[in-house]
Parts: C-alpha cells; sequence; structure tokens
C-alpha cells in the first residue's frame, strides 16, 4: 500500500486506526514548538522474508532521544519493536519505510510543556526509491551549505528531533535552488559534519575516513559501515574533516536509511575523482545491499510477517 491508502492503517497511542484518522489536534505541543523524537526504519523483501533492518539499533535511539529531550516513554522498546513490525505485516508492505514518531499533546500552552501528555504513532509505506531517482547509479552532487550545523551547546544533537530537521530543510532547499541534490553541512568551526539526512564518508589513498565532531547525528547506518568496511578488509580513519579535503578526495559517499549508500561525484562544482563512482564506494554499497537483502548478518534483521489486515479498532496494549 502507499501513504494515504484508504486500506492503510496507523498506530497511535496503542490502538490501530485507518489512516486518514490518525490526527491530531493543532494546538499539539510539538507542532509549535518543535519537542519531538523520531525514527526512521528500512524494511526490506529479502532472502529471509520481509524483514526490518537493524530495528532495536534504531529503537534504541528512539529511547535515547526521547531521554535526551527528557520526554517520558509511555510504551516499552518491546511493543515498539512489535508494533513497527506489524505496521509493515498488516499494511500487506514488502519494501517499506516505517516511521515511529513521538509527540507532546495539546494540554499545556506556552514553551514548557511539562503536563502534556506523551503519543506515540507508528506509520510504514511502500518504499519509493532514492532520493534522487538516479542517486545510487550515478551519484549525487553536493552545495556546501551556509546553514552550519548545530553546535552541540546550542542543540543537543544525538537526538533525532523533530526540531534538528528546520536545519537541514534550510539546507537542501538552498542546494536545490542551485541545482545540486543535497546539502553539505559544516560545524561551527567549519568543518564537515554531514549532509542534510546522511552521513559522509571520504576515501583517500583506499582509506577510508570518517569526519569526527560532535554536529552530526550517531547514524545507525554510518555505524553499519563501519562493520562491513572492516569485513571488506579497508583501513578507516576517523577524523576532523575540512571543506577543501572533501574536494580533493579519491571518492565520496553519503550513508544513511533512506540514502543507504549513495555515491557522490560533485561537490561545490568540483568533480570528485573521475565524477563517477568510485571502487571502494561500489564495494561498500554492493556489500551493505548484500547485508540488507538478509544474506549476511541475520542479527540485523527483523522479520515482519506480512498478514491479511485487521480490525482498525483492534487494540495493542503497552
Amino acid at each position: 500500500m502507499i501513504a494515504g491508502d484508504a486500506r492503510a492503517t496507523i498506530w497511535l497511542d496503542g490502538r490501530w486506526l485507518p489512516w486518514a484518522e490518525a490526527v491530531t489536534h493543532v494546538m499539539t505541543h510539538t507542532l509549535h514548538y518543535g519537542l519531538g523524537v523520531f525514527e526512521g526504519v528500512r524494511a526490506y523483501d529479502g532472502r529471509r522474508g520481509v524483514h526490518l533492518f537493524r530495528l532495536r539499533e534504531h529503537t534504541r535511539r528512539l529511547f535515547e532521544s526521547a531521554r535526551i529531550l527528557d520526554i517520558d516513554m509511555p510504551f516499552d522498546a518491546v511493543t515498539l519493536e512489535r508494533v513497527q513490525t506489524e505496521a509493515v505485516a498488516r499494511n500487506g508492505l514488502r519494501d517499506a519505510y516505517v516511521r515511529p514518531l513521538v509527540f507532546l499533546g495539546p494540554e499545556k500552552r506556552g514553551i514548557d510543556p511539562t503536563g502534556a501528555a506523551t503519543h506515540v504513532a507508528v506509520a510504514a509505506w511502500a518504499w519509493s526509491g532514492p532520493f534522487v531517482p538516479h542517486a545510487l547509479d550515478r551519484g549525487v552532487t553536493l552545495r556546501t551549505s551556509a546553514f552550519a550545523r548545530h553546535h552541540p551547546s546550542i542543540h543537543l544533537c544525538r537526538a533525532k528531533s523533530v526540531a534538528t530537521y528546520t536545519n537541514s530543510i534550510l539546507a537542501v532547499r538552498e542546494a536545490r535552488a542551485e541545482g545540486r541534490d543535497d546539502a553539505l553541512l559544516l560545524d561551527t568551526d567549519g568543518c564537515v559534519a554531514e549532509a542534510s539526512g546522511a552521513n559522509v564518508f571520504l576515501v583517500r589513498d583506499g582509506v577510508l575516513i570518517e569526519p569526527d565532531g560532535t554536529s552530526a547525528l550517531d547514524g545507525v547506518t554510518r555505524r553499519t559501515i563501519r562493520t562491513l568496511a572492516v569485513e571488506l578488509g579497508l583501513a578507516i580513519e576517523r577524523r576532523r574533516v575540512t571543506r577543501d579535503e572533501t574536494w580533493i578526495a579519491d571518492e565520496v559517499f553519503l550513508c544513511g536509511t533512506a540514502a543507504e549508500v549513495t555515491p557522490v561525484v560533485e561537490i561545490d562544482r568540483r568533480r570528485i575523482g573521475h565524477g563517477t563512482p568510485g571502487p571502494v564506494t561500489r564495494a561498500v554499497q554492493e556489500r551493505y545491499f548484500t547485508a540488507v537483502r538478509g544474506a549476511i548478518h541475520p542479527e540485523w534483521l527483523t522479520r515482519a510477517e506480512i498478514a491479511e489486515l485487521h480490525r482498525p479498532e483492534e487494540e495493542v496494549s503497552p
């Protein structure tokens, strides 16, 4: 099913509801002030059936994000893991995207949300492909943004929070207005942080370089890439990277739940390497898709049984 399909269901606060009925009040605190957390999880139709990739790690980060922002979670991790797998199954999905969202209700006005109820929703929809149609095959172009990524004393960067993405939206709009596919964001010291919604890796002389810093999200996919790179026999350096070093890298790629492993072929009108996806990027990309499709690392997979839809009003207790 696709988003908005009349048969699709969304889980909201313990109940399965038809897509159109999963709504909230316009005075919802998170809508006004941006205090909320979320995750993005991929489901793949692989050799072991339909499964969610690294669900436990994503769910753990969801709870860590809530703790960082001092949001009380009304459901436990086991319940939310089960709901995410069931969201795929109930909606008859195979390759899919799953979105758990934690937000605060309309009970309080003003900045301080103390006393507002915490709500949790889980939606799932059919995966429509990369954010740029040719991204995985031909690569993408980046523009270094005029907007810096957050300083950790200004914004709590380890939390995958709703408010973080205002910064991302401004940066990617700026890049696309100039004909580029995505934005590269620097931290407040002028070193590479990440793309608008993905982490960044460089390759120089066969060595994989991971930009070090405190402004980028601790990506689940980034951790996956580290493991797969070691299995490929690649040396990895984690250090500060300046903007101009990206221009002279042999290869650059993005990684993330939605980005997967996306080659970068141009930054700031400068060709990266030969202007085509490089051999290390291709090796990492191939290894990653081998993992997400279930050929290796079965411990990273959580099966989603494809089943007939249940009654929308059926409740799932915490």
